[in-house]
């Protein structure tokens, strides 16, 4: 029999992991080693490494009192997440696509998730003439999209220094802010009109506004906005777009426990 691949043990140290999570979510409460051991075929040896590597992870977690073993709260953290998220694109999908109809533009809505910013969902223009955003990142472009700046703006001061410090300020365009102290009077000027726009700063030729999208409480949930290409960016057709961002918002509010007539009518005007 030939020897293992490199990538073929690779694959099987994950597949262990993935058995060991497995076992602990089918279990009430802890299970100790040995039993995790006998359940999943592993020697105790190479279980407890695995389990090591995962608790340093926060996939698992040890009891305090005692020898066994549980999920972790990355584990529910992630789950959370996920649920979170579904939520937002199955409760927003409804409107988005109403902005889409009425604003003929591309249609967006994003969250930071980590340090990343992540398009959850996105409707295409039926125009023509139109932006392609198919499979571009924007992980690293929360300082240089109207949907992370929206985000951005409404965070806490160590909270922006902290994805900045982490991410950068990638230069995307000659016209994207890769000065922190730019970014940050950008970000005074959002909160102050209540829209972010981005000039070309991410994508040559390409235009997009978008706006924060906050529950009852004023806790950012994500943005939403439309992007568009800068040919079709004159004053009327950004007025346009900020009416509809602002009705759509409006609706999105008493879906989160926010009336639309407490949505700041300087948000969007």
């Amino acid at each position: 029999m030939e020897p293992a691949s490199k990538e073929n043990r690779k694959i099987q140290s994950v597949s262990r992991a993935l058995d060991i999570l497995e076992v602990l979510s089918n279990v009430q409460g802890e299970l100790a080693l040995n039993g995790i051991a006998a359940i999943t075929g592993l020697n105790v040896s190479t279980c407890h490494h695995i389990i090591q590597t995962l608790m340093n992870r926060g996939y698992v977690s040890q009891a305090q009192k005692g020898r066994g073993y549980t999920l972790g709260s990355r584990v529910l953290e992630l789950s959370s997440n996920s649920a979170r998220q579904f939520t937002l694109v199955d409760f927003a999908m409804p409107e988005l696509e109403l902005l889409n109809q009425i604003t003929q533009e591309n249609v967006h809505l994003a969250v930071i998730q980590g340090s990343d910013l992540v398009v959850l969902a996105e409707l295409d223009s039926p125009q023509v003439v139109r932006v392609v955003t198919g499979g571009i990142s924007y992980a690293s472009a929360a300082h240089a999209t109207s949907l992370g700046k929206a985000i951005l703006a409404w965070l806490p001061d160590q909270e922006v220094t902290r994805l900045l410090d982490q991410k950068g300020q990638t230069k995307f365009t000659e016209n994207t802010i890769t000065e922190k102290n730019d970014l940050i009077e950008a970000l005074r000027l959002v909160r102050r009109f209540g829209f972010a726009l981005d000039h070309q700063e991410f994508l040559p030729g390409v235009m997009s506004i978008g706006t924060a999208l906050r529950d009852y409480s004023g806790t950012v949930l994500g943005s939403l906005g439309c992007t568009f290409p800068h040919d079709r960016g004159s004053e009327d057709h950004l007025e346009g777009l900020k009416v509809a961002i602002k009705d759509c918002v409006g609706s999105l509010a008493t879906k989160f426990g926010r009336p639309a007539s407490e949505v700041d009518v300087a948000e969007l005007v």
